[in-house]
């Protein structure tokens, strides 16, 4: 086919969403499957190439999907690739499963387990459970089945919309075959509400197809071919020849208990066609001849009652030999491996959970010894900070008396004495009036309003205060929200954040590290000092 040279040089993606454009005819879509395979052909992209023959596999006309699922598995097995190589392998399987080829499908899944298993790709690990317990639920492990279909939807409800829903119908087909019709009713029920949460409406007839047999099983033959006739328009949309003739015999059969076997009988005449035709058979289905042949045996039609007689043998002999061979290949390829590995691993985590005693032993005697070294540093921290706590209160009760501020002029000050006594003045009024509480106090603001210069009041502040302006302003503060706290209960239950704001500080941090670099202690630890002295004290007064 010749590529449009429009499509030459576009990535794998466009060419991918393209195929998968759902508004394409088939001619359409051919053009941009070709144009997938030669790109990856060219760049020699064994991995693309393999996606490509996978687009093909899905595609193509039922004659060429298993030639298209060779070059796939050969594709993939030039990356070395072990998820790439069991996802080939697997969807061969699948191409097989959909021919019905059980046998085949169960040994491409076994090779596709054996490349997956030794992988961390989740999604693949469960789309082979899946499609294992798919043939588990044909040789009748009905309760394996429904383990592995309820690990399946547990994974792929949040990660496979799809999967999760073919799961729960087959789920519900598990429930079926089990007699528990409840369950499956209530398994189909939940899947046609999934279907329109998830926006999904093709598996709509799915599940109905599924509650028809199960309505049949409970004897509800009108109901049951009602649900299976609304269901088929679906089935054969998707070309499923299999479940459309699974559908044909149990409306047979529902016609059959009602005793109308002249519209039974044609209906179960189709799994025969189903068998001819695609070699589709399985262990329900088989009853379909046997009411065939008693059909043509009441009719007295002797030459057709020969004929499904042979076609019984024949499908017997198929189900006995596919079936022999499955569980073969289940119970000793598959179950067998399974429980190899998890022999392995229990051994694995028996040998790491020793290891992890004496890691467990070790790290408790650390932390144990550790514990103690941090509570002795912690009743040491705390024994420091409680007389930190101790050395505040006594400065606070040591504030009120006035400290003796020094007028005269100094030498080192390079200021005049009225000049320096001026400021001193100022300051007390300053300190006085509290207006180190406004936010936006600084040096340059304060010089301005004593009607001095910067250079001054700096020097006259580290001289007469000990302290440079910025400390000076927050012990200002710092001592007066201490005084405050220490006096009005209700202080004692603000937030640090309330107490920045009260103490005239921008930020919470700022306040923080001052108080803390003013007394040594947090706010929060000096509040809750307060409270365990007046519980101490109100103990007291108690006892006495």
């Amino acid at each position: 086919m010749n590529i449009p040279d429009s499509l030459r040089h576009k990535d794998y993606d466009y060419l991918f969403d393209r195929v998968e454009s759902p508004e394409l005819s088939a001619a359409q879509r051919g053009i941009y499957l070709s144009a997938f395979l030669e790109k990856a052909r060219e760049e020699k992209n064994w991995e693309e190439l393999s996606n490509a023959y996978k687009n093909y596999v899905h595609y193509a006309p039922d004659e060429l999907k298993l030639v298209y699922a060779d070059s796939m598995v050969l594709a993939a097995r030039y990356t070395k690739d072990q998820a790439l190589i069991g996802s080939a392998y697997l969807s061969k399987g699948i191409a097989y499963y959909g021919r019905k080829r059980l046998a085949d499908a169960m040994n491409f899944y076994l090779i596709a387990n054996d490349h997956i298993s030794r992988t961390d790709n989740k999604y693949l690990i469960y789309k082979v459970k899946y499609n294992i317990a798919h043939i588990k639920y044909f040789l009748g492990y009905y309760d394996e089945s429904v383990t592995l279909f309820k690990e399946c939807i547990s994974y792929m409800r949040k990660e496979e919309p799809r999967g999760y829903l073919n799961s729960l119908h087959s789920l519900g087909l598990c429930y079926n075959r089990m007699g528990n019709y409840g369950l499956c009713s209530n398994v189909n029920e939940q899947g046609i509400k999934e279907c329109k949460t998830l926006n999904e409406p093709d598996m709509i007839a799915y599940f109905t197809h599924s509650e028809g047999i199960n309505q049949c099983m409970l004897h509800n033959y009108r109901l049951a071919i009602e649900k299976l006739n609304a269901a088929l328009p679906g089935v054969r949309k998707n070309h499923d020849f299999a479940n459309e003739a699974v559908a044909d015999f149990y409306i047979g059969k529902s016609y059959w208990a009602m005793d109308r076997k002249e519209l039974a009988v044609p209906y179960l005449k189709k799994v025969d066609k189903a068998f001819r035709e695609k070699g589709y058979i399985r262990p329900d289905l088989r009853e379909g001849y046997e009411l065939v042949i008693t059909y043509s045996k009441n009719k007295g039609d002797t030459k057709a009652q020969l004929y499904y007689i042979e076609r019984l043998l024949k499908a017997d002999r198929m189900l006995h030999q596919t079936y022999r061979y499955l569980i073969g290949k289940v119970t000793k390829d598959y179950d067998t491996r399974e429980l190899t590995i998890e022999k392995r691993t229990i051994e694995k985590a028996l040998e790491q959970r020793r290891y992890n005693d004496y890691i467990f032993t070790t790290v408790i005697s650390l932390l144990i010894v550790g514990i103690v070294i941090i509570v002795i540093r912690f009743a040491r921290t705390k024994k420091a900070l409680r007389k930190r706590y101790q050395l505040l209160l006594a400065e606070l009760d040591a504030k009120k008396e006035k400290q003796s501020r020094k007028t005269e002029s100094n030498p080192e000050l390079a200021i005049s004495g009225d000049a320096v006594a001026n400021v001193l003045t100022q300051l007390e009024k300053f300190e006085q009036g509290k207006k180190f509480l406004e936010k936006d106090m600084n040096l340059i603001r304060l010089a301005l309003f004593f009607g001095t210069n910067t250079n001054y009041l700096s020097k006259i502040i580290a001289h007469h205060r000990q302290k440079n302006f910025p400390e000076y302003i927050n012990d200002l503060r710092i001592d007066h929200i201490a005084e405050r706290i220490k006096n009005d209960r209700l202080l004692q239950k603000y937030t640090n954040a309330a107490l920045a704001e009260e103490a005239g500080f921008t930020t919470t941090r700022r306040f923080t590290n001052a108080f803390v670099a003013k007394t040594g202690i947090t706010p929060t630890f000096f509040i809750e000092e307060l409270a365990r002295e007046k519980r101490k004290v109100k103990d007291g007064i108690a006892l006495c």
